[in-house]
């Protein structure tokens, strides 16, 4: 018999049961299921609503129903429905009429509410501990490649030299606002919503400051129409999840290009690459390319929530039964990308000697030699003229600017001299870039003892 079939006067068809049950899915978050109900117990029986001695008694079966549960000897059914009436339903079952109290003063409504944003706070948690982690294996690359020469980019063509260093923490520039959003997000679904019961509230006088103390809320929700009817916290954690993986995408494109033999930069270690079954001499950098393609599954994810929630009048809708499926598949994608992204990082062999030689080539130093005229008293865009003829002169002759003869260069300008030649050395190019935010290696340096500084104030950071 369904717990809540008094209304009705036929068993629902199995049918019925198959498609209404969200068991399948929601049955992980048992374990805040059951530490929501603990402290609403406590809670009624603090009010007077409940006595000690039913408290009591639903405390301890709950926290056998739990150990039950981890234990595998509990088996949930679709009959109950979900995790929260398939626990209450243990719970009748392994202490009788007292179990029936304690649903007093609460619904599945706000019950689910509490549930996910448990559940999504503890998983926040654990994707914070590795963001942080991957900002680590960042940092402690970059300190190694602080003289490792590379060509920087645009449009994919060759632009200016930088350093190894200056392109790895670009990234962690990227992962730290990602931080700070996943920061943002824990604190805005950090309220309790449980008092809030199907839309209206209750007549029994709850304590609901207490459950939030017990739960280790910072604030209870101030409506309870929408305590129960929105799921933005969800969505906002989604949209975190997809900028992230946009990020990680970005950089999975990078290490694979990097990876092939036209760019030879990099070579992804063994255990973090797989072959092919038909070739035998393939090295696929798979790990990376399949971060790169579950980025669109989580992007899937956050427009399956805006899309559920587009039209729903308030409050509680049985189509929101649908946003658990989707923020659990981006909360697993995000947190196994994050997983297995470090360690395939930190096993890298980064190529110096093949992206120095790269930096030589592309006339990555031509906007120096614009520079270098600019310095000697020539306007800028007259400078890029003269430059670009430079660069044409030498594609055509097959040579770079710093095989041209001095007397060369002085037909394009008269104001080249000698010096020219140091001018356009290539690691002398990203040493002169000393403006904060740039790639010399001494600027990068400093850079890396504030990233590091800031990192370690957003592992301290108070939860």
């Amino acid at each position: 018999m369904k717990l809540w079939s008094g209304r009705f006067t036929r068993e629902s068809d199995r049918l019925t049961e198959d498609f209404n049950a969200s068991i399948a899915f929601d049955s992980r978050m048992y374990s805040q299921d059951i530490a929501g109900s603990i402290a609403h117990a406590s809670m009624l029986a603090k009010q007077g609503i409940i006595s000690d001695a039913d408290k009591e008694l639903i405390i301890k079966g709950l926290q056998e129903i739990k150990t039950e549960l981890e234990a595998g000897q509990l088996e949930f059914t679709v009959e109950a429905e979900d995790v929260h009436m398939n626990i209450e339903t243990f719970l009748i079952r392994k202490i009788g009429e007292v179990g029936k109290k304690l649903h007093t003063a609460r619904s599945r409504n706000d019950q689910v509410a509490l549930d996910v944003r448990l559940y999504l706070r503890d998983e926040i948690d654990e994707i914070r501990e590795l963001l942080i982690k991957l900002q680590e294996t960042l940092l402690s690359l970059a300190a190694d490649h602080l003289e490792t020469i590379m060509p920087g980019y645009t449009h994919l063509q060759k632009a200016q030299p930088i350093n190894l260093a200056h392109h790895l923490l670009a990234y962690f520039e990227m992962l730290g606002r990602d931080l700070e959003r996943l920061d943002d997000c824990r604190k805005r679904l950090n309220y309790m919503p449980l008092g809030s019961g199907a839309l209206a509230g209750t007549g029994f006088n709850l304590d609901r400051d207490f459950v939030r103390e017990q739960l280790g809320f910072t604030h209870i929700t101030r409506n309870s129409l929408d305590a129960v009817s929105d799921r933005d916290f969800a969505i906002e954690f989604c949209s975190f999840a997809s900028i992230m993986m946009m990020h990680l995408s970005r950089f999975s494109e990078e290490l694979i290009l990097w990876s092939t033999e036209e760019f030879s930069f990099v070579e992804m270690d063994d255990a973090f690459s797989t072959g092919s079954s038909i070739m035998p001499q393939k090295k696929n950098p798979d790990l990376a390319e399949l971060v790169r393609g579950k980025t669109g599954r989580v992007y899937g994810d956050l427009m399956t929530l805006l899309t559920l929630m587009k039209s729903l009048p308030l409050a509680y809708n049985k189509d929101m039964q649908e946003d658990k499926e989707a923020l659990f598949d981006a909360l697993d994608t995000v947190k196994k990308s994050l997983i297995v992204f470090a360690p395939m990082l930190q096993t890298a062999r980064f190529r110096k000697e093949k992206m120095a030689v790269a930096a030589l080539g592309g006339f990555t130093n031509a906007t120096d030699l614009a520079d270098y005229l600019v310095n000697k008293g020539l306007a800028f865009r007259d400078a890029h003229e003269v430059v670009g003829r430079a660069v044409l002169f030498c594609i055509e002759n097959k040579k770079v600017l710093e095989e041209l003869p001095l007397e060369k260069f002085q037909e394009f300008s008269p104001l080249v001299e000698s010096d020219v030649f140091t001018y356009l050395d290539v690691p002398a190019c990203v040493a002169r870039r000393r403006v904060p935010g740039g790639p010399a290696p001494e600027t990068v340096a400093k850079a890396l003892v504030e990233a590091q500084d800031n990192l370690r104030r957003m592992k301290d950071v108070s939860r």
